[in-house]
């Protein structure tokens, strides 16, 4: 297949570049600054404009776009930056997709979103039909959604990631929190009871590639693992990974300090389950949380068999 990817230079974006190159697809990487190689293109999301031989031909289309909820403190003007980020450039793509004729359109627009979504959801157990919860990050995973509209509604598949925690040591959550863990000072995080959207970052990268490549998936789709584990559970086999004990509670402050602002989702519940990609047929190739955080402590990504 020809996909373009936006966001390739992330920690999701490269695994995913590296999956899909290694699966044989022809990847084209939209860049904002002058393009480097044959595989480049140039895009301006601020400017609404992009390269349109990234879109025209293609077979899908992968945004992964957006500035970074972690490491940061969410003043006023950062979560404008989170806002716009994400919807100039889910925007820029939908709108120049939904310009294009329509023998000339990508057949999928695969669109990151995110857990926060749902919001504090407790002990609901939350599928893809599950309500938007309330507050900054929900509002924000729901206009970035909306974004996606006028492909959709131009009759190109739409296909919304909504990302709990891939786990690898090279990145995201898990990267910061291993240092206190191997140094045995690493606990469950507030309370330890809420529910914690776990997946293996091989599963998420093979998950984006099952999904570009089944048309009858289309909509929302929890990118989370298949057995719901709670923080605590999830604290004692990162344990258990790194050969330490994980006793010690870690209070909402203190993960602040590791996390920034990524901490107030981590003390948030969200009981997600991936019932869009179980209906599809996706095989997970760690199916446990146990199995993931090893895969994620010990391994590089290794791709699911489908």
């Amino acid at each position: 297949m020809r996909i373009t990817l936006a966001g390739a230079s992330g920690f999701l974006g490269s695994h995913l570049a590296d999956r899909l190159r290694a699966g044989g697809h022809q990847l084209t990487r939209l860049v904002r600054r002058p393009p480097t190689g044959p595989d480049e293109l140039r895009w301006d999301p601020r400017a609404g404009t992009v390269d349109q031989a990234a879109l025209t031909g293609v077979d899908a289309v992968v945004n992964l776009g957006g500035a970074s909820i972690s490491g940061r403190r969410w003043t006023a003007a950062y979560k404008r930056e989170l806002l716009d980020s994400r919807l100039d450039t889910t925007g820029t793509i939908a709108r120049a997709i939904a310009a294009m004729p329509a023998a000339d359109r990508p057949r999928v627009l695969v669109s990151a979103s995110g857990v926060d979504f749902y919001g504090d959801g407790g002990e609901t157990v939350l599928d893809e039909n599950a309500p938007p919860g309330t507050g900054f990050l929900p509002e924000l995973a729901r206009a970035w959604e909306a974004a996606t509209r006028p492909a959709e509604d131009a009759g190109t598949r739409v296909v919304l990631l909504r990302t709990g925690f891939p786990l690898h040591r090279s990145g995201g959550m898990l990267k910061p929190l291993l240092i206190p863990f191997r140094l045995g000072v690493g606990g469950p995080f507030g309370t330890g009871r809420q529910w914690f959207p776990w997946m293996s970052l091989a599963d998420w990268v093979g998950a984006v590639d099952f999904l570009i490549g089944h048309d009858d998936v289309a909509g929302p789709v929890n990118m989370c693992g298949p057995e719901p584990v709670r923080n605590k559970e999830f604290a004692k086999a990162l344990g258990r990974a790194v050969h330490r004990p994980a006793l010690l509670r870690v209070p909402k402050f203190g993960l602040k300090v590791v996390l920034g602002e990524l901490a107030e989702d981590t003390v948030t519940s969200k009981r997600m389950v991936p019932a869009a990609l179980l209906r599809a047929g996706y095989r997970f190739a760690h199916s446990t949380v146990d199995e993931a955080v090893v895969a994620a402590v010990q391994h590089s990504p290794s791709a699911s068999t489908q």
